[in-house]
């Protein structure tokens, strides 16, 4: 990264609250991701392939299993936010547009997640503990996930994002039910094209399906991210 555009990048996270991989605010080791958990599209930044869990793993789905394998989290979203004329209205932008959307912040699922972009570790929007952008309550079948960034480029703010479908089984221990990971990307996809300023553009191919692993799969997701760009 070019030393002013870093040095700008520090400025923005430190006055927002983010946290620099090199000096982790809460003590926990730097994340340091393995080439092969990174991708690169076009001139964007290293986008890191999955949802970040608060020991700085690659997160798994509430432990749940698919055909005996642990459930990784791929990153399956990213927005482009070319309006916001800052990193704080980029946010503002994003949180009102998925309460538009119908994907408020609600209360019920796990947090403390992180998405790494341009060797930044952003903290999971939306912030408050325990909440996820979902599109009913925890106790119904719902698709939810959550978002990282926004990180500076020429041509805006960029966010990366992790969206799961569940269904809410009362009998199991963990109440939760994995169902889909290309379904929530695909609703959540079409219902900020449908409500808000940011349109479809097209999908892009970050790498991160894992079927042949013997230990590690990501269920029905099929490797691309869905993009959706900011019209205004």
């Amino acid at each position: 990264m070019h030393p002013a555009l870093l040095t700008l990048t520090m400025a923005l996270l430190a006055a927002s609250g983010q946290t620099p991989p090199q000096s982790a605010a809460d003590g926990r080791a730097a994340y340091a991701p393995s080439p092969e958990d990174l991708v690169t599209v076009g001139d964007w930044p290293a986008i890191g392939k999955w949802m970040i869990d608060r020991h700085l793993r690659p997160a798994e789905w509430l432990g749940a299993r698919v055909q005996g394998k642990a459930l990784r989290e791929p990153i399956n979203v990213i927005l482009l936010d070319s309006v916001a004329r800052s990193a704080d209205e980029a946010r503002t932008r994003l949180l009102l547009a998925c309460r538009a959307a119908g994907y408020k912040s609600r209360e019920g699922h796990s947090s403390g997640y992180r998405g790494f972009l341009g060797g930044i570790l952003f903290r999971q929007l939306p912030a408050p503990a325990g909440h996820a952008f979902s599109n009913e309550p925890f106790e119904l079948h719902n698709n939810h996930g959550r978002i990282f960034g926004p990180f500076p480029l020429k041509e805006g703010w960029l966010f990366i994002g992790a969206l799961s479908r569940e269904w809410f089984n009362p009998l199991t221990k963990t109440e939760h039910v994995y169902v889909s990971f290309v379904q929530a990307r695909d609703d959540f996809a079409r219902k900020l094209d449908a409500t808000t300023g940011f349109r479809i553009a097209g999908r892009v191919d970050l790498a991160n399906s894992m079927a042949d692993d013997p230990a590690l799969t990501t269920g029905d997701h099929d490797g691309r991210a869905v993009v959706l760009k900011a019209q205004r």
